[in-house]
């Protein structure tokens, strides 16, 4: 959330979109780079020295103990008892925006980060995606219309034509997928944007996705360190997963359960080595004949 909780509902209505950009700006860079000047708004807003004194000047006037001014470098320093104003100010923003910006799908100068640490990320195969065909997924998506569109399956040696009612979009941590009423097969079923090779046209479609039930059916999976690694090693993995009390609660849609299983290693049952597959799906017995559901589409 990008709420400031130290500001008054009265405070709130009288800060405008914009300025209320720039404190969150301020807050960002104090967090994360240590400090800031007020070339750093000049530059990233484009607005003047004196409107940036005064967003830094309200700023303090919001969390006086945020920045200290430091006449040697002549820029605010973060105050030894700082404590952010927003939610985007969180590790899990400034890791985003430094994610997004190595793999190169945000420009360095869009994001709030001023000096970024070096940075890598594992590399994976690149997914090709047409744009134009992407855009009219999308289109289609909102405007309710069904696509007659060439689809290469992996069930089929040549691709064929199909008509395809799509109302969703699904991302399984490598591959986007959409998720549509096969005109073809009658049902709902996941299609990879990549070997949709053509769409030649598109109409209103009488497909309702609310009848998509396991699109819309939330399933809760249980996850809990490996019972065979010692308690050293388990504590260790339920520091790495956010675990409460040797758990951690995930809900999952159950159309994206067989993606989210096989990226965890724990499409199986089958017994692993600990040291390699640290843990293991606790509620499996309930989630199981889901599994074997999702395995026989």
């Amino acid at each position: 959330m990008d709420e400031t909780p130290l500001r008054s509902e009265k405070l709130k209505k009288a800060i405008s979109w914009g300025q209320d950009r720039r404190l969150q700006f301020i807050d960002f860079r104090l967090r994360w780079s240590g400090q800031l000047n007020r070339t750093d708004l000049t530059e990233y807003f484009g607005i003047s020295i004196p409107q940036a004194s005064l967003d830094v000047s309200l700023y303090s006037s919001l969390a006086q103990y945020n920045l200290e001014y430091d006449r040697g470098t002549k820029a605010y320093l973060t105050g030894t008892h700082f404590h952010p104003l927003y939610g985007r100010t969180s590790a899990k923003r400034f890791l985003a925006e430094l994610l997004a910006t190595e793999i190169g799908i945000m420009e360095p100068g869009a994001s709030f980060i001023g000096r970024a640490p070096s940075c890598a990320v594992a590399p994976s195969p690149e997914r090709s995606l047409d744009d134009d065909m992407v855009a009219r997924v999308v289109k289609a998506i909102l405007n309710h219309q069904k696509l007659l569109a060439v689809y290469q399956s992996m069930s089929s040696p040549e691709p064929a034509e199909r008509w395809l009612s799509p109302h969703a979009l699904g991302y399984d941590g490598f591959r986007w997928h959409m998720r549509a009423y096969c005109h073809k097969r009658g049902g709902f079923y996941d299609f990879v944007l990549a070997r949709i090779l053509a769409i030649s046209s598109s109409e209103g479609t009488e497909i309702d996705p609310a009848q998509d039930v396991i699109w819309h059916r939330v399933v809760g999976l249980v996850l809990a360190p490996h019972p065979a690694l010692s308690s050293g090693k388990r504590k260790v993995i339920e520091l790495d997963y956010g675990m409460t009390n040797g758990e951690v609660h995930l809900h999952c849609r159950q159309a994206l359960l067989y993606y989210t299983l096989k990226r965890l290693g724990l499409l199986t049952s089958e017994a692993s080595n600990p040291n390699i597959q640290q843990i293991v799906l606790a509620n499996r017995d309930l989630v199981q004949p889901l599994i074997d559901e999702a395995l026989s589409r």
